[in-house]
């Protein structure tokens, strides 16, 4: 049951009635049982609620900027018309609205309650209870009840560095076209037999089909397809510290082809984890690697596996990673990495590119991921990838008073120890990339695209 702020006016009118009476005792008591009388006729006559019965539809996937459509049907199998308010309960990050909405069900009917969510975090969002008030004939009292109608939509990471894949495809296909006619880089595969032209390296000549046809041929090569890309998502601790500047809200929606509202030109969100920015430049990577003919497999791990993606096709690849990494979340645990590498020999038999995405903490990689490196460096080629914190070069950049000073001589000391973990990884043979979170997809694309065109792979 609950009372109504009609409930609370005829109370006050009652005590303006008792305040004028001759008698103010006997009006007390005909105020108060008048007012009892009509919240029992409300809550009699009011429809019931438990009886209610409800139905959802909608999204079940949609990519953080975009907003997901859920509809809510209520049934009323009751006898009595079921006239009043209903709330529909998310998780505060799933931004829903309507948060409540007027409800006129008859009996033997349903209506329809379309709810739009506009997500600002990613993972599994669900619904937490259907709450519905049903009133009276005057309004004083009401029939209260909560229901559970469970639905979740996962909210996808935003892949914002797609914007960058059609460039560095054509810089892929200009590797590929330029491959065969000028290089024979190591570790690249045979293509085809052409003519010998001015230019040519004299070790690509083939012998015996210059033999065969009387005309000296030469080897042509291409980029090595069919290799191993292992891409370590890093989800302990240091992957939750947020890097650039605080949140800000996104531009407002507008209709989509797809029949969602689209946030016209998403930007990245700056106040972003480190996290995140990671898995962006992971699938960028990914999609790369995959139009490049090679196998992509992701690993997330802190102190266990928190996803595993292996053997997905071209085609579904993206959507596999999108899906595994929705509901990921850094853990507020160091990260194990004598645990993390041993993961990663178990599953990489052969020798492969092995891309780990985590930050280039001296500090965390001094007491973890460096003693156990050369265990993973002897047999296969490791990528180092890290978010940098713009903050820390503007801090350094600051000498307008003594507390910047301090400030910036704290920045330039991160700066050295970043700089000094990140020669010590090279000289450990391991390639690294470290870049803003806006250029760390790209970066880390160019740098595959650079590992490529020398046939390292």
């Amino acid at each position: 049951m609950a009372l109504t702020g009609r409930a609370g006016l005829v109370a006050a009118l009652g005590i303006v009635v008792v305040l004028l009476a001759p008698q103010p005792g006997a009006a007390l008591a005909g105020v108060c049982l008048l007012l009892a009388a009509a919240i029992v006729v409300d809550l009699v006559f009011a429809g019931a609620v438990r009886p209610l019965r409800f139905h959802r539809s909608g999204d079940t996937l949609v990519r953080l900027g975009q907003r997901a459509t859920v509809e809510l049907i209520v049934e009323n199998p009751g006898g009595r018309r079921v006239r009043g308010v209903l709330r529909d309960a998310w998780p505060p990050s799933a931004n829903a609205t309507p948060r409540t909405a007027a409800l006129d069900v008859p009996k033997g009917e349903r209506r329809k309650i379309v709810v739009t969510l506009d997500p600002t975090r990613r993972g599994d969002r669900s619904s937490v209870a259907v709450t519905v008030r049903s009133l009276g004939p005057l309004g004083l009292a009401a029939r209260q009840g909560s229901h559970r109608s469970p639905w979740t939509v996962r909210v996808l990471p935003p892949f914002l560095s797609r914007k960058h894949l059609p460039s560095r495809l054509a810089r892929l296909r200009e590797l590929e076209g330029q491959h065969p006619a000028l290089v024979r880089g190591q570790g690249t595969e045979f293509d085809s037999l052409r003519e010998y032209v001015i230019g040519d390296d004299v070790r690509s000549i083939d012998w015996r089909a210059t033999a065969r046809r009387h005309d000296v041929v030469v080897r042509t090569w291409r980029p090595e397809r069919d290799r191993r890309v292992l891409i370590v998502l890093d989800t302990g601790r240091t992957s939750a510290g947020r890097v650039g500047d605080a949140p800000i809200p996104m531009a407002g929606a507008t209709a989509g082809g797809s029949g969602l509202l689209v946030r016209p030109d998403p930007r990245p969100a700056p106040g972003w984890p480190r996290l995140d920015w990671s898995m962006d430049a992971a699938l960028l990577l990914a999609a790369l690697a995959a139009r490049a003919g090679d196998q992509v497999d992701f690993l997330a791990y802190d102190r266990a596996v928190r996803a595993w993606v292996a053997g997905a096709s071209r085609t579904e690849l993206l959507s596999s990673l999108v899906n595994v990494m929705a509901p990921i979340e850094a853990e507020l645990i160091e990260a194990d990495s004598q645990g993390m590498v041993a993961s990663i020999l178990s599953r990489a038999k052969r020798r492969c590119l092995v891309v780990l995405l985590t930050d280039l903490n001296s500090a965390s990689l001094d007491e973890g991921l460096m003693p156990v490196l050369p265990q993973l460096s002897s047999r296969h080629l490791v990528l180092v990838a890290g978010v940098s914190d713009p903050r820390v070069a503007a801090m350094a950049a600051r000498r307008g008073s003594a507390e910047d000073v301090y400030d910036a001589a704290a920045a330039e000391h991160a700066q050295l120890e970043r700089r000094r973990i990140t020669a010590r990884l090279r000289r450990h043979g391991v390639e690294v990339v470290d870049a803003l979170p806006e250029d760390i997809a790209p970066a880390l694309a160019d740098a595959y695209l650079a590992l490529k065109a020398a046939g390292r792979l």
